[in-house]
């Protein structure tokens, strides 16, 4: 679940970031267990700023509000740092009940609850399947009619072919049957929001209320579209009710089901997590405390690791910012770098302008994608080319035969004299979104600006900061945008969740009926040679539709110092949060 994994993906205030509301590491009193000792505080640079409580929603799927979500909610798995599904039992079970048809029961055990103490059950799974399903939407984007209910950024293929669920009798599990066999089942279903604080602030009386609701909903159907505007209701809050810059009045927004629960916000600076108390159905943690500091500035957060007023920092590595990492080994500090499983990209709206092919062509032949990446990446890879593919990254076995078949060779060079043949002196005007506060794409907007003027094109700064930005690309209202995906290498689904017809990251109004059937294809496939073939005919399909460009695979760098252990980092959308639970300090008495 790549979570378009949308790298998503993303960046907030410098230096006073890592100043403001006692940003030192000192360590809060330990508590001795066994022999070792739990307890003490970290603080984390992160580079963009938090925007959402619910990072399930396609406007709430950024990479920061997924970090936070991952460590203040628990589940049935999770991804350890090589993508591989480790099973949680502590919170509970899922099992396969047959094959053919495929159903899969979850439940959750007995004593796992939120915050607030209200126990995890049958109605928040029920919840995150009508979300994460797509059963009620009968939307026809093509007629411009229905409704689309829950915004989720996932992909919805596999479980829009589900039937409504079996609530089991215990009120604690939920069985989930598939209409057809479907690859990613084992990372297609967890809990998300709870459905008792949804509920509420929906206007029900209760969850049960909730039950009854999507119980009574007939399946959607886009040939005969009816509203439902208690669902609507509903759907309207799950999509928007959790977003927020600030700690909300209302505890029930900021519920935790993990093992830390946040405190304080200082929006777009910083924020405070505290461990729950209450927690026990997971890996115990260590750490008492963690404050994150927001600072895009990769030297702003190389200084704050040197002088101490940071403990571990996950930056954007760029071209003009690698001398800074130079020689922290010689100050204790280790400094680990790798590819991450995600890649920058150009996108264009199939509106407007966009909506012309030619129009699309013109400008994607001015984008000097090797200069961004000169600027951008520069010696950090040693094959410094850009990026020739939308589904495969470089070193995958596949990538090569693809990218030699998949029409990138046409966006291969600058092509300005080709743009304006397909002009034929047109000045398009083209307002481009991207994260102003990101060094690395304010770099690539200013190198495709100035070069697709050269053809003609009037490029307007659609820049926004980087709490707004995100939630700006699920509104629209731009031609092209420049952001990044970052997914895992479990499942095949991060591929229509982006580029099928009406997807939840499908940002652009991108369709095409040849590409859809083969990711119905990709969805029932099991075998990893098939579903490396098909994801190459898919790429084959995006390029000829001139969506957009890939720019170049993302770099990562995790420096951390001596004061903290248990750092390892994934190249996966969670960097180094995906393991907090054994994150703690080398010397807690200190």
């Amino acid at each position: 679940m790549p979570v378009r994994r949308l790298i998503q993906l993303l960046v907030a205030a410098l230096s006073a970031a890592l100043v403001l509301s006692g940003c030192s590491g000192g360590s809060a009193p330990s508590v001795v267990v066994g022999e070792a000792k739990r307890g003490g505080s970290v603080t984390v640079a992160e580079v963009n700023a938090f925007s959402s409580f619910n990072p399930y929603s396609a406007g709430g799927n950024t990479d920061i509000n997924s970090k936070i979500g991952a460590i203040t909610h628990s589940g049935f798995f999770y991804l350890d740092d090589s993508s591989k599904v480790v099973r949680n039992d502590k919170f509970g079970h899922f099992e396969k009940v047959s094959d053919q048809p495929l159903k899969v029961k979850y439940t959750v055990n007995e004593g796992v609850k939120w915050s607030d103490g209200a126990p995890i059950g049958a109605a928040d799974l029920l919840l995150s399947w009508a979300a994460g399903s797509g059963y009620y939407d009968d939307v026809d984007p093509a007629a411009g009619k229905g409704t689309k209910y829950f915004s989720v950024a996932s992909d919805t293929t596999g479980l829009a072919g589900t039937l409504f669920p079996e609530i089991g009798s215990d009120g604690r599990s939920i069985t989930i049957e598939y209409a057809a066999p479907y690859a990613d089942w084992e990372v297609a279903f967890d809990v998300g929001l709870p459905a008792h604080v949804v509920a509420a602030k929906s206007g029900l009386n209760d969850e049960e209320d909730l039950v009854t609701l999507l119980k009574d909903a007939p399946r959607g159907n886009p040939e005969k579209p009816a509203s439902n505007p208690a669902l609507k209701k509903v759907s309207d809050f799950w999509n928007t009710g959790f977003n927020t810059k600030i700690v909300p009045d209302d505890p029930a927004l900021y519920l935790s089901s993990g093992p830390y629960i946040v405190q304080d916000i200082v929006p777009e600076v910083s924020m405070k997590l505290v461990r729950n108390r209450d927690y026990t159905w997971g890996a115990e943690p260590w750490l008492d405390e963690i404050n994150v500091r927001f600072t895009g500035a990769v030297p702003a957060a190389v200084d704050a690791l040197r002088n101490g007023q940071a403990d571990i920092i996950s930056p954007q590595p760029s071209a003009a910012t690698e001398s800074l990492l130079t020689g922290l080994s010689s100050q204790g500090i280790t400094v680990e770098r790798y590819k991450q499983s995600g890649y920058d990209h150009l996108d264009l709206s199939f509106s407007g302008s966009f909506a012309n092919k030619d129009v699309r062509e013109a400008f994607l032949k001015t984008v000097p994608r090797q200069a961004i990446m000169d600027a951008v990446v520069g010696t950090q890879l040693p094959d410094n080319k850009p990026l020739d593919s939308q589904v495969f990254l470089p070193g995958q076995p596949k990538y090569d035969d693809t990218v030699k078949k998949n029409g990138s060779s046409d966006y291969a060079k600058v092509d300005i004299e080709g743009a304006k043949k397909l002009l034929k002196d047109a000045t398009p005007s083209v307002r481009i979104l991207y994260n102003r506060d990101n060094p690395n794409r304010a770099k690539s907007f200013a190198l495709i600006r100035d070069s697709a003027a050269l053809a003609g094109f009037r490029v307007v700064d659609g820049g926004q900061g980087s709490a707004d930005w995100a939630a700006a690309l699920s509104r629209g209202g731009y031609d092209a945008a420049l952001s990044g995906w970052i997914g895992t290498e479990a499942g095949v689904s991060r591929v229509p969740q982006i580029f099928r017809t009406g997807a939840g990251s499908n940002f652009t109004g991108y369709s095409d009926g040849d590409a859809d059937k083969v990711m119905e294809q990709l969805a029932v496939t099991t075998d990893l040679g098939k579903q490396d073939e098909l994801l190459a005919e898919i790429d084959k399909h995006i390029w000829e539709d001139a969506y957009g460009l890939p720019l170049y695979q993302t770099l990562g760098t995790t420096a951390f110092n001596s004061r903290v252990a248990g750092i390892k980092t994934s190249p996966g959308p969670l960097g180094v949060w995906w393991n907090v639970w054994d994150w703690r300090l080398t010397n807690p008495a200190a």
